[in-house]
């Protein structure tokens, strides 16, 4: 069965990784990859990491495009690849406009569709804005929906969706596990990070941010950045932000915070390094997905930017609480936090509602026409 796995952005590529190596270590599958290139700079970074090589690259952005102009572009460039490979199959993943465009581009042939991370729901599409709709379309064309957890697929299931649901867990714990084993089995990578961030003080306790939602450009950011400035007044607290490379976050974030002292502004960093980061962290305030899958597997209280979350499981299990991009609202649970240990200690709890670390593995499985155990937290 000939499978070709599309993803253009890193956190596709993170949660992707491990499931294309998986599928390469599979008889009974060929495999390719296909790189849109979405986000090229942070996507070489995953790419090296997991030793990745894709067969089919392409070169899809420009300044200042629109979502449209992005969109015509991805589906006419992946439509050119799919019509070379004629794959049995396409994975996409997630929420992103590569996603949405690759699933309808296969659509159209009537290739079949997995959906890696299917039925995750906010209830509103306009938050996260475009991602709530791309979800809902790659799920309503797709043949395979790799739920994550059993609240993805009744998600999907309302929905009465046509295609095979199965419940995986999902993958970014799979690439989660295998980066940390990478940490825990490899002295010299650990001291190697301990001397790039030798600069950050052992004594304050660190919060880690990071943001790049569409939704929260302009306003939202410049709120974010204030609440930041609060914060970072005090005297037992560092602040460090790798920051986005789009311009609506980097010039607001930069203008901002530029000055401030306890505020690290850095590049975006490997994957890697992210993940010794998340270790070291005492708290994370994010408005990424990704962030609010892994941080439960390391036992860190996570402070979502975002008014809604299509990843609700962690809220009930009061690992993850959200905040918005409200300035008081910000401070006050992070003070929150940080002050109260018997609040910060009824947040850090190990227990992961995501996934176990054999996702991947039943994907393939579900691929191949195999039985298996579904994923249950």
């Amino acid at each position: 069965m000939r499978i070709v796995s599309i993803f253009g952005t890193r956190p596709e590529a993170i949660k992707m990784a491990p499931l294309v190596a998986a599928l390469r270590a599979e008889p009974q599958i060929n495999s390719s990859l296909c790189i849109t290139g979405q986000h090229r700079e942070m996507l070489a970074q995953v790419m090296a990491l997991f030793d990745l090589q894709a067969e089919h690259q392409l070169n899809v952005m420009q300044p200042n495009q629109s979502l449209n102009g992005l969109f015509a572009r991805l589906i006419t460039a992946v439509d050119a690849v799919l019509e070379r490979v004629q794959p049995d199959g396409v994975l996409v993943h997630g929420d992103t406009t590569t996603a949405a465009a690759a699933a309808l581009a296969a659509f159209h042939r009537g290739i079949r569709v997995g959906h890696v991370e299917a039925g995750l729901r906010s209830g509103d599409i306009q938050s996260p804005y475009p991602e709530e709709m791309n979800r809902r379309l790659v799920d309503s064309v797709s043949t395979w929906l790799f739920a994550p957890t059993l609240a993805a697929r009744d998600a999907a299931l309302a929905e009465k969706v046509s295609g095979r649901i199965w419940v995986t867990g999902n993958t970014v714990i799979d690439a989660l596990v295998a980066t940390l084993a990478k940490l825990d089995n490899d002295a010299a990578l650990e001291r190697t990070l301990a001397e790039r961030y030798a600069w950050l003080d052992g004594r304050r306790k660190l919060l880690l941010v990071t943001g790049h939602r569409r939704e929260n450009f302009g306003e939202g950011f410049r709120n974010i950045c204030a609440a930041l400035q609060d914060l970072a007044q005090r005297g037992d607290v560092q602040i460090v932000y790798p920051v986005h490379l789009n311009p609506n976050v980097r010039d607001v974030v930069r203008s901002v915070l530029g000055e401030q002292a306890n505020v690290h502004l850095i590049a975006p960093v490997d994957y890697i390094d992210f993940v010794w980061l998340m270790r070291r962290a005492y708290l994370i305030l994010t408005d990424s997905g990704g962030v609010q899958e892994e941080a439960p597997s390391l036992g860190k209280p996570v402070l979502v930017l975002r008014d809604v979350t299509e990843r609700p499981e962690a809220v009930a299990a009061g690992t993850v609480r959200l905040v918005g991009t409200s300035r008081e609202r910000i401070v006050t649970e992070a003070s929150r936090l940080l002050d109260d240990p018997a609040t910060y200690a009824g947040f850090c709890r190990s227990a992961n509602p995501y996934g176990d670390g054999r996702a991947c593995s039943r994907i393939v499985d579900a691929l191949c026409e195999r039985p298996f155990a579904q994923f249950h937290a």
